[in-house]
C-alpha cells in the first residue's frame, strides 16, 4: 500500500540532476540514467495499476454486500405483504397487495441476476425498494384505518345486538305477561257451574232408594253470575259416569272437543245466558243396566270442565 500514493510527478527530481551533468558524462551516463528514469515509471505505473486493482476490488466488495443487503429487504418485503393478507378482509384491497407482492418478488428476481459489478442496476434496484418501501407504508396505514373502522362498527353491531335482545327479551316479557293476562280474563270469562244435585228418580217421580228403581236422573245446577263473561247462547255437555268410567249415552257419535280430544257426552243443553245468575235443570232417562256404586256428574262449556259433582246408588 505504501505504492499506492506514488505519482510520476515524484521523478521531477530527475531533471535537475541531469542539468547539472556534462555532455561527456551525458553521454556516457546516458543509458544508466535512462534504465534507472524506466525503472521509476515501471515501479509508478505497477503501483498505479495495484492501487487501482485493490480500489476496484473493495468497491466490488461493497457493491456485493450492497447487492445482497437489497435481497434481503425485498425477500422481507415480499414475507411482509403475505402477513398484510392475513390481516385484510377486503378483497379489492387484496388484489392490490397480491399484485404489489408480485412485483416486489419480479424485482427480487432481477437482482439475483445483476452482476455485483452492475452498480448502475443496483442503484436502480434501491430507489425501487425505497418506492416499494412508500407503498407499502401508505398500505399499512390504509389497513389500520380500516382495522379501526372495523372494531367500530364492530362495537356499535355489538351494541345494536344487545339493545336488540334486550328489547326481544322484554318484547318476549311483554308477551308472556299479555299471554298471561289473556288467560287471566279466559279463565275469569268462563261459566262455572255451582250447586249441582243429581236425583235418582223412580217411576213416579220420587227418590229411587234402590238401583234397579231408577228410571231418570234428574241433574240441577246453578250458572252463578259472571259480568265478564260473554252473553249469548251457550252449549252446556254433561257427561254421567259410571263407576266403572264409562259414560252413559245414547249415541257413540254423541261427543265434544275437550283438550284436543273427542269425548262422549250424556246431555247436550242449549242456554241463553246474559251474564247473571242462572238455574239450569237437565233429565237422563235411564235404559241402560245401573248397578250400585259412585257415579259422577261432570259439567262442560266452550271446552273447559266447569262443575263436578259425584253420587251414590245403592
Amino acid at each position: 500500500m505504501a505504492f499506492c500514493n506514488f505519482k510520476t510527478e515524484n521523478i521531477a527530481f530527475i531533471y535537475p540532476i541531469l542539468a547539472s551533468i556534462t555532455m561527456a558524462e551525458k553521454r556516457s551516463k546516458l543509458p544508466v540514467i535512462i534504465g534507472s528514469v524506466l525503472v521509476l515509471l515501471l515501479i509508478g505505473v505497477t503501483a498505479l495499476l495495484i492501487s487501482e486493482k485493490q480500489t476496484n476490488k473493495e468497491l466490488i466488495q461493497e457493491f456485493q454486500l450492497e447487492k445482497e443487503d437489497l435481497e434481503n429487504e425485498y425477500t422481507t418485503f415480499a414475507k411482509q405483504y403475505d402477513e398484510l393478507k392475513l390481516t385484510v378482509s377486503n378483497d379489492s384491497l387484496s388484489v392490490l397487495l397480491e399484485q404489489e407482492q408480485l412485483k416486489t418478488q419480479r424485482l427480487l428476481e432481477e437482482l439475483r441476476t445483476v452482476k455485483s459489478s452492475n452498480a448502475a442496476e443496483i442503484r436502480r434496484l434501491k430507489k425501487e425498494l425505497a418506492s416499494l418501501r412508500k407503498v407499502m407504508v401508505g398500505y399499512i396505514n390504509q389497513i389500520d384505518s380500516l382495522n379501526r373502522l372495523t372494531a367500530h362498527q364492530k362495537e356499535i353491531i355489538a351494541d345494536v345486538t344487545k339493545k336488540y335482545n334486550a328489547a326481544s327479551q322484554q318484547i318476549n316479557t311483554l308477551s308472556e305477561e299479555k299471554k298471561n293476562l289473556t288467560k287471566t280474563v279466559t279463565l275469569a270469562a268462563q261459566l262455572d257451574a255451582t250447586n249441582i244435585q243429581v236425583q235418582a228418580q223412580n217411576k213416579r217421580g220420587k227418590t229411587a232408594k234402590k238401583v234397579k228403581d231408577v228410571v231418570k236422573f234428574k241433574i240441577d245446577f246453578t250458572i252463578v253470575k259472571n259480568i265478564t263473561a260473554e252473553t249469548g247462547e251457550r252449549t252446556l255437555y254433561i257427561r254421567i259416569n259410571k263407576p266403572d268410567n264409562d259414560v252413559l249415552t245414547k249415541d257413540a257419535s254423541a261427543t265434544f272437543t275437550y283438550e284436543n280430544r273427542q269425548l262422549p257426552y250424556s246431555i247436550k243443553k242449549y242456554i241463553e245466558y246474559n251474564g247473571e245468575e242462572q238455574d239450569v235443570t237437565v233429565y237422563w232417562n235411564v235404559e241402560e243396566y245401573l248397578y250400585a256404586g259412585d257415579y259422577r256428574v261432570d259439567i262442560f262449556a266452550e271446552g273447559t270442565l266447569i262443575g263436578s259433582q259425584q253420587f251414590t246408588l245403592k
